[in-house]
C-alpha cells in the first residue's frame, strides 16, 4: 500500500482587510491539492499554544506579536517564518528601505543605469521652510512622505509639492523625495522568493516647466489622482499616458535588481516600484519597496504562491545545504529545518546574484 502523501501546514496571520484580499478560494483549493493545507492562526490566542505548523506566513506587526514569534522559534526552531520580523521593519523606514538599493552591486549595460531619487530626511521645521538648507540638486517639484511606511492610513498621506508655499502644510520628521518625470507610468515588481513579475501602472503625470510655474502650493496625491482624471478627457492625456506604448524596463536588469533586493533585505515577499526617467531615459529609479504587497492584483498569483509555498516547504523537509539564515530576533536564529520542532537546523534556500543564473526567469 502506498503511503499517504505528506501534507504541510501553513498558518497565516493576517490583518483582516488584507486576510480577506489574500486568502481567496481560489487560493486555498490549489494549495489543498499540492498537500499544504493555509490555516489561519488565531491572534486572540497565544501562538505557542497553535499549531503545529511547518510554516508561519505574517504580516502583523507590534511588540507583543514580535515576542510571540520569538516565544514560537525558540519552542520550535525549525518553524519557517515568513519573514523575519527584523528585516521586515527596515522597510517601514522610508529612508533605510531605499538605502538597500544604493547598496546593490549589479552590473549594467553601458546605455543604462539604475538607483534610487534625491531625498533628506528633515527634523527640523526651520530646515524644512528653508529649500536651500536642503543640499544641492532637490528642487521643486518634490514629493513630501511621512518617514514612517508601516502601511497605516497616515503613512500613505503623502503630496506633491510645488513650490515653497505648498511647504507650510508639512511637519516634521518627513522625507522629501525629487519628482523626475516618468511618463506618467510606473513599473511595479512583485517578487515571490525566485519568482519576479513586472507589470505597468498609470502614474502621477509629469509636470512640466510650464506646468510648474502655474501651479500654487501642493497636492495630496488623491488630488493629484482627481486632476489626472479629468484631464483624461484631453487626447493628450492619451498620447502621453498609454501604458501599451510604455516599453518595459529590460528583463535582466529587473530580474538583478530583485534578486539583490531578495539577498539584501533576507526577505522573500516583497514588491518595489520603479519608473524611468524621461529626461535621461535609460536611467531607472527605485522609487519604493513594501513588504507582502497586493498579490491578488498579481496575474495567476494563485500558482505562484502556491509553487513558492511548495518550494520552500520540499527544500526544508529535505534539509538543503547552502542555505539563507533568516532571524527572527537580534539572535540569529535557524528557523527551518527537517521537521516540525524537532531534527537538524538548515537555513532557507536563495539563489546567488548572478547574471547568468536562468532559474525563474521574469515574466512580463
Amino acid at each position: 500500500m502506498a503511503e499517504p502523501m505528506r501534507r504541510f501546514v501553513v498558518g497565516y496571520a493576517l490583518a483582516a482587510k488584507k486576510q480577506q484580499s489574500f486568502i481567496q478560494v481560489s487560493l486555498v483549493n490549489l494549495a489543498k491539492e499540492r498537500g499544504i493545507d493555509l490555516i489561519r492562526i488565531d491572534t486572540d490566542k497565544s501562538l505557542v499554544d497553535q499549531g503545529p505548523f511547518d510554516c508561519v506566513l505574517h504580516k502583523l506587526s507590534g511588540e507583543d506579536w514580535k515576542s510571540q514569534l520569538e516565544q514560537y522559534s525558540a519552542k520550535c526552531p525549525n518553524v519557517l517564518i515568513i519573514d523575519s520580523p527584523a528585516a521586515i521593519e527596515r522597510l517601514h523606514n522610508r529612508i533605510s528601505m531605499l538605502e538597500v538599493v544604493t547598496g546593490l552591486e549589479i552590473k549594467t549595460e553601458t546605455d543604462e543605469s539604475f538607483g534610487i531619487p534625491k531625498q533628506i530626511l528633515i527634523y527640523e521645521l526651520e530646515t524644512l521652510r528653508d529649500p536651500n538648507a536642503w543640499g544641492e540638486g532637490l528642487n521643486f517639484p518634490v514629493i513630501a512622505k511621512p518617514l514612517v511606511a508601516d502601511g497605516s492610513a497616515k503613512s500613505h498621506k503623502m503630496s506633491l509639492v510645488f513650490n515653497q508655499d505648498g511647504l507650510s502644510k508639512l511637519k516634521p520628521p518627513i522625507v522629501l523625495q525629487e519628482f523626475v518625470n516618468h511618463g506618467g507610468v510606473i513599473f511595479k515588481v512583485y517578487v515571490v522568493g525566485d519568482y519576479v513579475k513586472c507589470v505597468k501602472r498609470k502614474s502621477l503625470p509629469d509636470v512640466s516647466e510650464e506646468k510648474l510655474s502655474a501651479l500654487e502650493g501642493s497636492l495630496s496625491f488623491s488630488q493629484v489622482s482627481n486632476l489626472t482624471t479629468r484631464e483624461r478627457n484631453d487626447d493628450k492625456y492619451y498620447k502621453t499616458m498609454n501604458l501599451e506604448d510604455a516599453v518595459m524596463p529590460p528583463q535582466r536588469l529587473i530580474t538583478d535588481i530583485a534578486r539583490g533586493l531578495r539577498l539584501a533585505t533576507r526577505l522573500h515577499l516583497f514588491n518595489f516600484d520603479v519608473i524611468r526617467d524621461t529626461k535621461i531615459g535609460n536611467r531607472y529609479l527605485v522609487i519604493d519597496i513594501n513588504y507582502f504587497p497586493g498579490y491578488a492584483k498579481m496575474p495567476s498569483y494563485e500558482r505562484v504562491l502556491t509553487d513558492f509555498f511548495w518550494d520552500v516547504l520540499k527544500k526544508k523537509e529535505t534539509g538543503l545545504d547552502n542555505l539563507q539564515v533568516i532571524t527572527c530576533d537580534k539572535e540569529a536564529r535557524k528557523l527551518v529545518g527537517n521537521s516540525v520542532c524537532e531534527g537538524n537546523d538548515v537555513s532557507l534556500p536563495v539563489s546567488p546574484l548572478r547574471r547568468e543564473d536562468t532559474e525563474s526567469p521574469i515574466q512580463v
